[in-house]
């Protein structure tokens, strides 16, 4: 991964995010089935996670993006190293 987290905001911020934040989560955190009432673009730049979406299990790291829109049920599986992610949110 190349990209530091100013770029990674400035990008968001032109796409359309307000809200451009780090989270720390702490190793195998399992989040349950939940919703975000926001857009998500978001970048893994520390270990590494599981997002559960109905049946499709996607493992995320380090350097890995992804996206997930608002109001869509998931749940985040973090590994035994715990997780860095950047995450950018449209409210």
């Amino acid at each position: 991964m190349t990209t530091t987290f100013e770029a990674f905001t400035a990008v968001s911020v032109e796409e359309g995010f307000d809200e451009v934040l780090v989270r720390e989560w702490e190793p195998n955190r399992v989040v349950d089935t939940h919703t975000h009432p926001f857009d998500v673009s978001a970048l893994v730049v520390r270990g590494e996670f599981k997002l559960t979406l109905g049946d499709k299990v996607i493992t995320l790291k380090a350097g890995d993006p992804f996206r997930l829109a608002r109001n869509i049920p998931h749940i985040e599986n973090y590994g035994p190293e715990g997780a860095t992610v950047w995450v950018a949110r449209a409210n």
